[in-house]
């Protein structure tokens, strides 16, 4: 054994042993992972890194069990995806943004297994109309621009969605993404139907306790 050397000469080879320049795309590859969950190989900036990951996913597994999270690669939509098994990485979304990753998840999951089509798309006017008349039928109103647009965008950094903004907001168009299923893993229609019943209950309390008494008087 090398008496300089912390590690015996027998170590299995690893992380510890990469050429400086595969650390770097290594670093690089799970800093992108971490901010945003996954590698889109459509991205022409992120194409080079996409395949990088897809020669080795060994190595990049390794690293991201380390920092808790679950990596795999979809290759029909030449995506790394990860997937937090470390609470503490778990992303926490507001209410309303909860909700229209819901109703992305249920209008995709109509166009592709009740319509059979290869691709899901819909506009903002049909995203809002699916969060009132089947998510929040009581709903006063739909969500404000401002705040769907902010969900919409981060949805789409994530790589869940493909987001065209246009004028007016209504017609912005989205295309829902086949990654949303592992983000969202219902085992079917179901499932999903229980989960909105309990938001639609949860806004139904809220909007209870925030209705102003009637004065007595």
């Amino acid at each position: 054994m090398n008496e300089d050397s912390p590690f015996s000469d027998d170590a299995p080879a690893g992380l510890l042993t990469l050429p400086e320049t595969e650390r770097e795309r290594l670093g690089e590859a799970l800093q992108a992972l971490l901010a945003t969950g996954s590698i889109n190989g459509l991205d022409p900036k992120h194409t080079a890194l996409y395949h990088w990951c897809r020669q080795y996913l060994d190595w990049l597994r390794e690293i991201a069990a380390i920092s808790g999270l679950d990596v795999a690669i979809l290759h029909e939509e030449r995506l790394v995806q990860a997937i937090p098994v470390t609470a503490s990485l778990r992303l926490r979304l507001r209410q309303d943004a909860t909700l229209v990753w819901l109703a992305l998840w249920y209008a995709a999951d109509v166009r592709w297994r009740d319509e059979g089509m290869d691709q899901a798309f819909l506009s903002v006017a049909e995203l809002n109309d699916l969060i009132q008349d089947q998510l929040l039928p009581d709903a006063t109103g739909p969500m404000p621009r401002g705040s769907l647009r902010d969900i919409l965008r981060q949805a789409s950094r994530f790589n869940l969605i493909r987001f065209e903004a246009a004028e007016p907001f209504e017609e912005s168009g989205i295309e829902v993404l086949p990654a949303i299923r592992r983000i969202i893993p219902f085992r079917d229609l179901a499932a999903w139907t229980e989960t909105a019943a309990a938001f639609d209950r949860e806004s139904a309390d809220t909007a209870e306790s925030t209705t102003p008494e009637e004065d007595e008087s």
